[in-house]
């Protein structure tokens, strides 16, 4: 690939200080994957590469040699090998693509450790199909994957659960709030995937790089609390489902135990391959399509509402708990681990990022993946809202405990025999269900919530991975690190599961979703900001319209989210906790104000760095030189 603004080099020869596919050399001729000494084997330019470690570094004074025999770069030309950036929080005069005596992304040294990965022991090819170059089938199947285990998080208990209840509150009015919502996410995983995809970093390892030391360590303080909090949902998700397969018998600590047992068994199926963890994860998919689809087509729900509800954006006689449950099913959509989870699954495809038309291709197809998995998930959560709007919309406690106790269920003690509107969870739905339609609706129902608490679970535990990963450099064997991330999830789970009854998880459920609501700014701020900025996304930054555009979203994202919280503290009536949330309040918000603020300068709002962006916010080092057109002579002091 030719320089920036120059003429494409003949073929045979390389741009001085260039390797083969366009990657910037390194002090002394060598690709960043080549080893010392070592004469580079000439490889397939979509075969799987695996480089070694490189000790070296470009300083302010270091100027590459454009001598013949420093033109002899690595023709295994790296394409998933990266000049990657390093966060340093001291400031220099020059600019460094490498710091220390080693990339902290580059694996050690196979020969004395295990290599230094996460669901990537290997990557997917990508086939050539010259006959069919817009589109094609055969490389749309290539990228199918990541977007399927992203969409899980679309499917976890708690999202479950929001749909259920939006379904037993408003009827099918809310439908077209489930449909907003999951656009919404849509756009902001491509965002999410765009990043991955262009730099070959995930968001974790971006905000590492590019954000001071102080506020990068709240920052992944606050993201492992999200992902705590997600995962204590999905793990009693599956407890519960555990607890109502065994009628009962199997308490719901017992269900957590077994759930982090499965858990760690299957975490391992990489191990088996890519594409078979892929096609487990695909399988669980289809069994909650597979029995929430016959809940469906047991209650046999109104069509006719169901259309209106969708497409007809209104509320008739809608009141707080309307609005309240509206606000939740944005909540519960939108995750901020998923952002840092979608940004690292695309990772596990073999593109060449420094040949722009294959990344202009592997977002294509990631973004139309993207949409197939979420229209896939919207169609579940679709089930779930309208069997409840159709067979308990307007119920009351009274209703349900005569049907349960005519049906002699041993559940109908959970439903007292008063005018109150019924309220269920996943526990109680699975019981009315069963109480309505038979036993066979709540073991199937059961089945279902167990496949989204398993899917869940482990991709909440891949996101912990990543995120610890990637914001503290983690170099730990494969096993240390899914026992510590699973552990700091678990143990509280654990102690919640012993100390709680099984009937009584609604209170702590809405403190979680509080909890993940408040996280959110901290997954979409960065995201924005990154995919905002040329020196990071090179020609793939975002244009004036995702900009502003973007920024809306997130703004409208996160004040809905800040109503969700401020009506949570105001229901809890205690003065205390007023204080104490206040107090809070000025730190959290004093953060989000810092992350919005570089996030403005990225977005082009100029004047307000005061020409000191780098000592205020972002690292000294923004650039990472991922992409082609960046000659190795031009790498110099600046």
């Amino acid at each position: 690939m030719a320089g920036a603004g120059g003429p494409a080099a003949p073929q045979g020869t390389l741009p001085a200080g260039r390797s083969r596919v366009g990657t910037p050399l390194i002090a002394g001729g060598r690709a960043p994957g080549s080893r010392s000494g070592v004469e580079p084997r000439t490889m397939p330019r979509r075969h799987r590469l695996e480089p070694g470690p490189t000790t070296c570094e470009l300083t302010n004074t270091a100027h590459l040699d454009p001598s013949p025999e420093h033109q002899q770069g690595s023709a295994m030309g790296t394409p998933d090998t990266d000049l990657r950036t390093p966060n340093e929080d001291g400031f220099g005069d020059g600019i460094s693509t490498v710091s220390g005596s080693r990339n902290p992304l580059q694996p050690p040294d196979t020969s004395s450790e295990e290599p230094f990965t996460t669901y990537f022991d290997s990557k997917i090819p990508i086939p050539e199909d010259e006959t069919h170059s817009c589109f094609s089938f055969r490389k749309l199947w290539a990228f199918t994957g990541p977007g399927f285990l992203m969409s899980i998080a679309y499917l976890d208990p708690g999202n479950i659960e929001s749909d259920l209840q939006s379904g037993a509150v408003a009827g099918f009015k809310l439908l077209w709030v489930l449909l907003l919502a999951t656009v919404i996410g849509l756009l902001l995983q491509r965002l999410a995937a765009r990043l991955g995809v262009v730099t070959g970093l995930h968001l974790a390892e971006v905000c590492h790089r590019q954000y001071q030391k102080v506020p990068r360590i709240i920052l992944w303080l606050m993201v492992e609390l999200a992902i705590i909090g997600s995962d204590m949902q999905e793990v009693i998700g599956s407890a519960i489902a555990i607890n109502l397969l065994s009628m009962g018998k199997i308490p719901l600590w017992g269900g957590v135990l077994i759930t982090i047992a499965d858990t760690f068994v299957f975490l391992f199926l990489d191990k088996y391959g890519l594409r078979k963890l892929e096609a487990f994860f695909g399988f669980l998919i289809t069994i909650m399509a597979l029995t929430f689809g016959y809940e469906y087509v047991t209650v046999k729900p109104d069509q006719e509402q169901l259309l209106k509800g969708l497409f007809i954006p209104y509320c008739q006689n809608c009141g707080t708990p309307q609005l309240e449950q509206a606000v939740g099913i944005v909540g519960a959509v939108i995750m901020p681990h998923n952002m840092y989870l979608h940004s690292a699954l695309v990772k596990s495809r073999q593109v060449n990022r420094a040949n722009k038309k294959e990344v202009r291709e592997a977002n294509k197809y990631f973004f139309i993946e993207s949409c197939i998995a979420l229209f896939v998930s919207f169609i579940i959560n679709i089930f779930v809202v309208t069997v409840f709007a159709e067979a308990f919309f307007d119920k009351t406690n009274a209703d349900v405990h005569e049907v349960c106790a005519n049906t002699s269920s041993p559940h109908s003690s959970l439903f007292p025999s008063d005018n109150q509107t019924l309220q269920v969870d996943i526990y109680k739905g699975g019981v009315v269900l069963g109480c309505y339609f038979g036993p066979a609706a709540l073991y199937i129902w059961a089945i279902g919530i167990l496949a989204a608490g398993q899917s869940s679970t482990m991709t909440g535990t891949y996101s912990g991975q990543f995120v610890m990963e990637g914001f503290l450099n983690l170099r730990w064997s494969r096993f240390a690190r899914v026992l510590l991330t699973r552990s700091i999830a678990i143990t509280p789970t654990l102690f919640v599961a012993i100390f709680q009854d099984v009937e009584h998880l609604t209170g702590m459920n809405d403190f979680l979703n509080v909890l993940m609501s408040l996280q959110l700014p901290f997954a979409l701020i960065p995201v924005l900001t990154f995919t905002s900025l040329p020196s990071v996304m090179n020609d793939f930054a975002n244009g004036l319209f995702w900009k502003i555009g973007g920024g809306v979203v997130i703004l409208l994202i996160c004040s809905i989210n800040m109503y969700f919280v401020v009506a949570y503290v105001m229901s809890l009536n205690h003065l205390g906790l007023y204080i104490g949330a206040a107090l809070l309040s000025v730190v959290y918000l004093s953060f989000v104000a810092y992350l919005t603020w570089l996030c403005l300068i990225a977005l082009g709002v100029s004047f307000l760095a005061c020409g000191k962006t780098q000592q205020l916010g972002f690292a000294m080092r923004p650039e990472l030189f991922l992409l082609n057109n960046v000659d190795a002579d031009s790498v110099v002091a600046r």
